[in-house]
C-alpha cells in the first residue's frame, strides 16, 4: 500500500483496536502481534471493492485492490490483543486486519471508524473463529491409555486438530509453538508431549502462529506472525501404589529453587549478548553483502536480518564520509551500525526467546523451566509506563524519580534527532544494553594495537618498538587487487573520527575504575573514577565459589545472603557511573571494533600472519591477533582468554546493573542469580586467572592482588615473561 501522512498538524484523534480470537463458545482470547494497517481509500477505490463484491470476487482479488489504497501507517497489537493509531484528523478511516486466515478462506476483514472532531476516540474489534482444538492422550510405559484423566507418572501427547475438509494442518501460512513444559514432537508443533510430575490440574498450551501478509513475490517474515493462545486443562490424579521388592536405590537432588520472574530478562540478555557475537556479525555481513544464507542462527536473530537490512539501507543514505575511493569502508560502517543498533536492544520485539533452548538452559541450572518467559516478562516482570508500554523495574524507579519530567516521543520517520527537553523515550522502553568491559579487555587483549599494526604499516610507516631494525610486518604487502586493500585505505583515512585510546580510557575509569597502561595514555587525570568496583566485583565472584559448593551439596540449603549484599553494592556502584558518554560511547566502542575484528578475519591475513592452524579458536579473527603478539613480541596469553573476559563480563554486569537490586531484601533472587549466571561467572574466573595468575576460585583469598587493576598485573606479567622464558 502507498505510505502517505498520517494527520495533520495538532490532530489527536484516536483509534483503539482490539483483535481476539474464539476459542470455545465462551472463551476469547487475544490476538497478539496482529499486523494493522490504517488506509483511507478514495471513493473511487471504495466504489471498485464494492462492485468486486458484487460480482462474488475472491478475497485474493479484493486484497489485490486494496493494496493501492493509501496506508497512513502499519501498527501491531501488543500483549493484550490492543492496538492505537493516534493523532488522526477528522475523517473517515479503514483498519484493515492484515494476517493470513485460511481457516475462512483468507476472508477481507476490514472496518470504518469515523473522526467527527479533532479529540474523538474511536474503537474497532476484529473477531476470529479459528477451528482449532487440542486432543490430549495419555501414555503410560509407552502404552495408550483410554482414560479421561492423566496419573503422576503419564505422558501426555498434545495434537492440534481441526476438521475442515481438505485442509492441511498446520494449514498454510500458520503454524504451533507449544508453551514449555510442552516439547515439540512434530514439524510445526503439530504434536508436542510432557510428562505429568504432580497431581491437580495443570494446562497444555499452543501457540498458534499466522504469518503476516505479503505483496506478491515477497516471503513472509516468519517473525511478524500474529498469534493467539490455545490451551486445556490437564487433570492429574495420583498413580495407584506399585508393591516394590528387593534393593531400593535412592538419589539426593539438589535444592528445587523457586522461579523468578526476573529470569525471562535474565534469559533476553543472554541471548541479545550471544547475538551481538562476532560469528553473528560475520553472518549478517556475509549474508547483506555476498548472498550468504549460511550458518546457524537463532530464529529470533534470522528474522532480525531484514530489519538490519532495512536499518542498514537508512545509514547508508545519512553516513558519508569526506574522502575519495572509500565506499566499501563507508558501507561497512553503515552495516556495523545497523547491526549493533538492532541488537543492542533486549527489549526489541520479537523478543530474543529460543523456548526449548532457553527451558534446556534453566534444567540444566536447576531452575524451573515450566513457564513461557515471554509472558512472564510481559505480564510479572516489565512495569508499565503507559497504557501500551512496559519498562524495566530499574528505569521506572528512575522515572519516578523525576515525575515532573515528560517523556519526549521522537519522529523518528523523519529524523532521528532528539531536541526537545525530557526523557527520550527510546532509552526509556528499549535502552541498548552493551558494557564498555567488553571493549576493555578486548583492548587489553591487543585486538586494537594489532590493528594499530597493520594500519601503520599500511601506511609504510615503521614500528617505532623495533629502532633500526627489521619491522616484523615488512613483508605485508596488499595488492590493490584485493578488497581489503581498498577497505584499509578508508579504515586509515577515517581515523579522525573513530574513538582515540585516551577518550575510551577515560571512559574505562568512569564507568569501572579501571584503566589501560602504557606510552599512549600517560598523564591520565580523570574527573570521577570508580575506585571501588574492581574490589566489589571481585568480591561479588569470591562470593559464589563458597555458594556453589554449598549448592553442590545435597544435604546443604545455600545461603544467598552474601551474594544478595555484595550485588547490591556492585549494582550502586555501576550506576553510579552510568552518566555523561555512557549512553553511546559503549555502542561506538564496539562499532569500531567489530570491525576490527572483521578485517582482522579477512582471508588476506592469512598470507601476512604465520597463524597456528591447529588452535581451533572460536571466532576467525582471534589466529590474527595471536599471530601479531608472537611476531611483535608482545604478551603470550592468548587473546580467547580476553575475549572470555569480555563476554562473560559484559553478561555478569548487564545482569547486575539493569536488575532493580536496590530494593531486594529476599535472597531468593540473589539464589536464582547464582545458579543461572554460574558458567559465565566460573568461566570469567577462570579466564581472569589465565591472564593475570590470579584466582578468585581458591579458598585462601588474596585480596590485595584481587584490588589490584589488571592493567597492573598484565604489566607484571609482561616485565616477568622474559625472565621465565
Amino acid at each position: 500500500m502507498t505510505k502517505t501522512s498520517a494527520a495533520a498538524a495538532g490532530a489527536s484523534g484516536k483509534i483503539d483496536v482490539n483483535v481476539r480470537a474464539r476459542i470455545s463458545d465462551n472463551r476469547w482470547v487475544p490476538v497478539v502481534h496482529a499486523h494493522l494497517l490504517l488506509v483511507q481509500p478514495s471513493d473511487a477505490q471504495l466504489k471498485q471493492l464494492q462492485l468486486l463484491n458484487e460480482d462474488k470476487g475472491t478475497p485474493e482479488e479484493a486484497r489485490k485492490m486494496m493494496a493501492a489504497w493509501p496506508c497512513l501507517r502499519p501498527t501491531h497489537t501488543g500483549p493484550n490483543g490492543h492496538a492505537r493509531f493516534d493523532g488522526l484528523g477528522i475523517g473517515t478511516y479503514y483498519v484493515v486486519y492484515n494476517n493470513v486466515t485460511p481457516f475462512d478462506q483468507d476472508f477481507v476483514r476490514f472496518n470504518r471508524i469515523d473522526i467527527l472532531a479533532s479529540d474523538t476516540r474511536g474503537e474497532t474489534e476484529f473477531v476470529l473463529d479459528p477451528p482449532f482444538r487440542l486432543d490430549p492422550v495419555f501414555f503410560a510405559n509407552g502404552d495408550n491409555q483410554d482414560r479421561p484423566h492423566g496419573l503422576v507418572g503419564d505422558t501426555v501427547w498434545v495434537s492440534v486438530a481441526h476438521d475442515l475438509p481438505g485442509q492441511p494442518n498446520p494449514m498454510e501460512g500458520m503454524y504451533y509453538v507449544p508453551e514449555p513444559p510442552l516439547q515439540s514432537q512434530a514439524q510445526k508443533g503439530v504434536k508436542s508431549s510432557m510428562r505429568l510430575n504432580s497431581t491437580g490440574t495443570t494446562e497444555a498450551a499452543v501457540n498458534v502462529y499466522m504469518a503476516a501478509l505479503e505483496p506478491d513475490g515477497v516471503t513472509p517474515d516468519p517473525n511478524d506472525a500474529a498469534h493467539f493462545r490455545a490451551s486445556e486443562p490437564i487433570i492429574v490424579d495420583e498413580g495407584s501404589a506399585t508393591k516394590v521388592s528387593g534393593t531400593i536405590t535412592t538419589q539426593a537432588s539438589r535444592t528445587e529453587a523457586e522461579f523468578r520472574p526476573v529470569l525471562a530478562h535474565w534469559t533476553l540478555i543472554r541471548n541479545s549478548a550471544e547475538a551481538l557475537s562476532f560469528n553473528t556479525y560475520k553472518l549478517f555481513i556475509d549474508h547483506l553483502f555476498c548472498n550468504d544464507a549460511g550458518g546457524e542462527v537463532p530464529e529470533f536473530e534470522r528474522g532480525r536480518f531484514n530489519e538490519k537490512e532495512r536499518a542498514f539501507r537508512l545509514l547508508e543514505k545519512r553516513r558519508t564520509l569526506p574522502f575519495s575511493d572509500s565506499d566499501s569502508y563507508r558501507v561497512l560502517k553503515a552495516a556495523t551500525e545497523a547491526f549493533v543498533m538492532v541488537n543492542c536492544g533486549v527489549l526489541r520485539t520479537p523478543y530474543a526467546f529460543r523456548p526449548q533452548e532457553d527451558a534446556d538452559y534453566l534444567d540444566r541450572r536447576d531452575l524451573p523451566a515450566d513457564r513461557k518467559l515471554e509472558d512472564e516478562l510481559v505480564k510479572r516482570y516489565l512495569t508499565s509506563l503507559d497504557q501500551n508500554t512496559r519498562i524495566l523495574p530499574y528505569l521506572a524507579l528512575i522515572r519516578s524519580k523525576l515525575p515532573d519530567v515528560r517523556i519526549h516521543i521522537g519522529h523518528k520517520e523523519h529524523h532521528d534527532a532528539e531536541l526537545c527537553a525530557g526523557f527520550i523515550r527510546d532509552r526509556l522502553v528499549n535502552p541498548c544494553m552493551m558494557e564498555l568491559i567488553w571493549s576493555y579487555w578486548q583492548e587489553e587483549g591487543m585486538l586494537v594495537q594489532t590493528m594499530n599494526a597493520v594500519t601503520r604499516r599500511f601506511q609504510n610507516v615503521r614500528s617505532p618498538a623495533n629502532g633500526n631494525g627489521p619491522d616484523p610486518l615488512a613483508n605485508m604487502e596488499v595488492d590493490m587487487l584485493r578488497p581489503l586493500n581498498n577497505l584499509l585505505w578508508g579504515y586509515v583515512q577515517d581515523e579522525q573520527h573513530r574513538l582515540s585510546v585516551v577518550r575510551r580510557n577515560y571512559e574505562y575509569d568512569h564507568h569501572y575504575g579501571i584503566h589501560l597502561d602504557g606510552k599512549a595514555v600517560r598523564d591520565f587525570r580523570p574527573a570521577d573514577s570508580r575506585s571501588k568496583f574492581i574490589e566489589a566485583f571481585h568480591n561479588l565472584l569470591r562470593q559464589l565459589m563458597p555458594f556453589y559448593r554449598q549448592d553442590d551439596d545435597t544435604t546443604v540449603k545455600a545461603d544467598a545472603f552474601p551474594i544478595l549484599n555484595a550485588l547490591k553494592e556492585v549494582h550502586l556502584i555501576l550506576s553510579q557511573g552510568a552518566h555523561n558518554q555512557f549512553g553511546d560511547l559503549p555502542s561506538t566502542a564496539r562499532i569500531e571494533m567489530l570491525m576490527q575484528q572483521w578485517m582482522l578475519a579477512r582471508p588476506e591475513f592469512r598470507e601476512f600472519l604465520p597463524t597456528r592452524l591447529m588452535v581451533a579458536h572460536p571466532e576467525p579473527w582471534m589466529d590474527r591477533v595471536d599471530a601479531m603478539k608472537k611476531v611483535q613480541g608482545w604478551s603470550d596469553t592468548s587473546i580467547a582468554h580476553f575475549r572470555d573476559l569480555a563476554m562473560f563480563g559484559e553478561q555478569l554486569l548487564l545482569s547486575v546493573r539493569y536488575t532493580h537490586w536496590s530494593d531486594v531484601y529476599d535472597p531468593t533472587e540473589a539464589f536464582a542469580w547464582a545458579r543461572f549466571w554460574r558458567p559465565q561467572a566460573q568461566g570469567y574466573m577462570h579466564a581472569y586467572r589465565a591472564v593475570t595468575g590470579v584466582d578468585m576460585a581458591s579458598e585462601t583469598p588474596n585480596q590485595k592482588l584481587e584490588a589490584t587493576m589488571p592493567s597492573v598485573l598484565l604489566r607484571q606479567r609482561l616485565e616477568a615473561m622474559p625472565r621465565t622464558a
